[in-house]
């Protein structure tokens, strides 16, 4: 099969496609089959020209760090959750993610993510402890891997706007109920950089790796303020 890569050597050169050969294992995830042609000795593209080594993100390959996020086949999912069996093409296109600045390759930066956090004091001043019928949902909001799939398939959401996103609202949440408090900063941000700028089109939901119920979080903080 052919694996067809948007590449981009640093973040201010042009990106270009490269196209490389691979013997389809059908057990194989994407995570895989990238570690597999960068372990090649000499790598080489389709045409037989020698390759620079794929740069791409990964930590666990357990679908527990995010770190792998990309753009498979135009669809956003995490390479070492996503198997070559499931794929039905005899071409893979891999990209990476579109609404953050890229690094090198499929690497971008999605700092921006905990940027936001930091700029409007999304902490614990005082841990104050949640209601027991909250532990649940806190749970399950807990569990987002900061991946940015969600923020890749918002169709609010750009890179430095005022809109932050499901994984912000989330965050937002759980930071609400472990502090026991209700109108504070952090709930008028919540208010202004998600409420105001979310148009319910639940993208995030449906691609979330965890499966996080954030419309279960934006209920709840509406009841929260």
């Amino acid at each position: 099969m052919r694996i067809r890569i948007r590449r981009q050597e640093n973040s201010v050169s042009k990106p270009y496609w490269q196209e490389f050969s691979y013997e389809k294992k059908n057990d194989q995830t994407i995570a895989g089959m990238l570690e597999e042609l960068n372990y090649l000795d000499d790598l080489k593209d389709i045409s037989g020209n020698s390759a620079p080594r794929i740069h791409w993100e990964q930590s666990c390959l357990q679908g527990m760090c995010g770190g792998c996020a990309m753009v498979i086949n135009n669809t956003p999912a995490l390479a070492c959750e996503t198997f070559l069996r499931d794929i039905k093409k005899d071409t893979v296109v891999l990209e990476p993610l579109r609404k953050f600045p890229v690094v090198t390759d499929l690497i971008v930066d999605r700092s921006v993510i905990d940027t936001y956090l930091k700029k409007e004091g999304a902490f614990i001043e005082e841990y104050k402890g949640a209601a027991f019928s909250e532990y649940y949902h806190m749970y399950q909001a807990g569990k987002c891997l900061k991946c940015g799939l969600c923020l890749e398939v918002c169709p609010n959401f750009s890179c430095g706007s005022s809109f932050y996103g499901a994984a912000f609202a989330n965050d937002c949440y759980l930071i609400a109920m472990r502090s026991g408090t209700r109108d504070t900063a952090l709930t008028r941000a919540y208010k202004e950089h998600f409420e105001k700028g979310c148009s319910k089109s639940l993208s995030c939901m449906d691609i979330c790796p965890m499966k996080i119920p954030t419309l279960a979080s934006i209920s709840k903080m509406n009841r929260v303020r």
